[in-house]
């Protein structure tokens, strides 16, 4: 007699974990995608191609029309006249220079 009632108890377990673990995975499939990781490195003392680029969201030989959109788009979110960082501001400008090509060293103003 008992041993058809733990057959019983031990083939409801099974149900509850495999529901729950249809339920886990089902949350897991629906969790919303992880973000962009950004460069955490800071500043290099003299701004290469590569740290403009990567300053702009961009890659070192993308077009000028792209580098233009890519800087207003950054700008956007960190000019100082809308709460953002005159240090940022500089080295976002600074990277677009480099990136267009109309300056060839540190032109930044810090």
């Amino acid at each position: 007699m008992a041993t058809p009632l733990m057959a019983g108890l031990a083939v409801a377990a099974a149900a509850y974990a495999g529901r729950y673990g249809i339920q886990a995975w089902q949350a897991f499939k629906a969790r919303p995608p992880t973000m962009r990781k950004f460069y955490e490195g800071g500043f290099q003392p003299t701004m290469t191609r590569r740290e403009a680029a990567l300053i702009l969201g961009v890659r070192e030989r993308t077009p000028t029309d792209k580098i233009k959109e890519a800087h207003r788009r950054v700008m956007i979110a960190n000019h100082p006249d809308a709460g953002g960082s005159h240090y940022l501001a500089s080295k976002i400008n600074e990277a677009k220079d480099m990136l267009v090509g109309k300056t060839k060293g540190s032109g930044s103003a810090f």
